[in-house]
């Protein structure tokens, strides 16, 4: 049988690999995408949305149960699992189910199989019906990552979870061990937590958050401990016993030595790795450096015609870095002249409760780079917008450059943080000035006259703390 050929062909149809092929439809390409299991890949289907919709379940729980301060009446408070997460499950198929409606739209040929790049310029698909054989000159791999694991701490399903089974959980953990305090471990540690788990967080580096801003990490710390997590840093998980239907004995080693505690569920979620076997890759001459493909500022893997983009890619491990990127690719094989990613400027947003969202460079790193910084604070205390909304503990945080006056990073945390930051990202990408920002007039009343506030503080001229 012949091989199809179209102009180009994506590999994985998740928010970097959908995004691309619909760009590239856009441009009047003829694009082809491949994808072995959901369109949407784990963004939509078991990542960003469904873990969201979670979140926002406990978020509302958690309301409930301050309605006295509002002056309202909420009684017989309680929750149905099995509900909140159908709820969470729905809104992925929803959304999930628009992608392929987006694919038809933009005339985008679906193929559901596994892929392999055999040589340049082709891709075979292992189909339910057999093999499809495809030619493009150009190549695009968005084929994601799954969570790593480590060993002896594999996941099982039953005591042992992944972001996977912890998204479908079989029941209410009552001591839940979350490994790890990124984004991943704090979101699920969060939400156990609220519905009323006894939670332990157990992080390797020195702080909860180990990405954030350290001033940031330790006001969350505070934040979570006040709400009943136990936090343990600088602390590793050696091994775990296992005993099926009882529970799981966590070793753990700390500077002092190692300790044993029991728990009925443990979340591992340690980082992940880039899905990169079995495609091919390496006989075609692709550097894979730790799980990830190697490429310039521009995806180019170095074998022409083949781009890599997302997860894959490497860090930032973020679904709009991963679109971001396949819009860029995509331009670029049209022919066009996009800008190239800048890491610095993409928002890292992590939605525990309190939320936690920044973007560039922390306090340290903008010291350790050489710069001398201006920094400014905020408290959510002194917002009038967030003492209303029952809000107020929280804060904001700005790094200038004392010379030039560039923003190089800001750092949030408390509510609605997550929608704040892009302010602070549009400026960054505007090449904004401290004077921009001053000179800015921000709504009120507003969160985000915070966001003006820290940068005044930077300058000594806050005027409401």
């Amino acid at each position: 049988m012949a091989a199809k050929s179209f102009d180009v062909i994506v590999v994985g149809a998740g928010p970097g690999g959908y995004v691309a092929a619909i760009r590239a439809a856009q441009l009047g390409k003829n694009v082809a995408i491949v994808e072995r299991e959901h369109l949407g890949g784990i963004c939509l289907n078991w990542g960003c949305i469904p873990t969201k919709a979670l979140l926002r379940s406990a978020e509302v729980f958690h309301l409930m149960h301050r309605a006295k301060e509002f002056g309202l009446k909420a009684d017989g408070i309680g929750y149905d699992l099995d509900a909140v997460v159908a709820r969470s499950r729905g809104v992925a198929k929803q959304l999930s189910g628009g992608i392929g409606h987006l694919m038809k739209k933009n005339k985008i040929t679906v193929f559901m199989g596994a892929a392999t790049l055999p040589a340049k310029g082709k891709v075979s698909v292992k189909t339910d019906k057999g093999t499809e054989d495809l030619t493009a000159p150009a190549i695009i791999l968005a084929t994601g990552a799954r969570a790593r694991e480590l060993p002896g701490l594999e996941a099982d399903g039953d005591l042992v979870w992944t972001y996977k089974h912890a998204l479908q959980p079989k029941r209410m953990p009552k001591k839940l061990l979350v490994i790890g305090s990124g984004a991943i471990g704090i979101e699920f540690a969060s939400f156990f937590n609220t519905l009323g788990a006894e939670v332990t967080v157990c992080e390797v580096m020195d702080r909860v958050l180990p990405v954030e801003d350290a001033e940031i990490s330790a006001f969350a710390k505070k934040a979570f401990v006040k709400q009943g997590m136990k936090i343990l840093e600088k602390t590793t998980v050696k091994k775990l016993d296992r005993k099926p239907g009882v529970g799981v004995t966590a070793h753990l080693e700390d500077a002092k030595g190692t300790t044993t505690a029991e728990f009925d569920t443990v979340i591992s979620a340690v980082g992940i790795v880039g899905n990169v076997e079995n495609l091919g890759l390496e006989a075609l001459g692709v550097k894979i450096d730790r799980t990830h493909v190697v490429t310039d500022e521009y995806c180019r893997t170095g074998v022409d015609g083949l781009y890599a983009i997302g997860d894959i890619a490497g860090a930032p491990w973020l679904a709009h870095k991963a679109s971001h990127e396949g819009v860029m690719v995509a331009e670029l094989i049209a022919g066009q002249h996009p800008h190239a990613i800048k890491p610095n400027s993409i928002a890292g947003c992590t939605y525990c409760h309190p939320q936690v969202a920044s973007v560039g460079l922390t306090e340290q790193k903008a010291k350790d780079a050489g710069y001398t910084v201006k920094v400014g604070r905020f408290p959510f205390i002194g917002n009038g917008k967030a003492i209303a909304l029952g809000e107020a503990e929280g804060m904001i945080k700005t790094v200038f450059d004392a010379k030039t006056g560039e923003l190089l990073g800001a750092h949030m945390v408390g509510a609605e943080v997550t929608e704040l930051i892009q302010g602070y990202v549009v400026g960054r990408s505007l090449e904004t000035t401290e004077e921009d920002l001053m000179n800015t007039v921000f709504p009120h009343p507003t969160l985000s006259e915070m966001m003006h506030e820290a940068v005044l503080d930077a300058y000594g001229r806050a005027l409401h703390i």
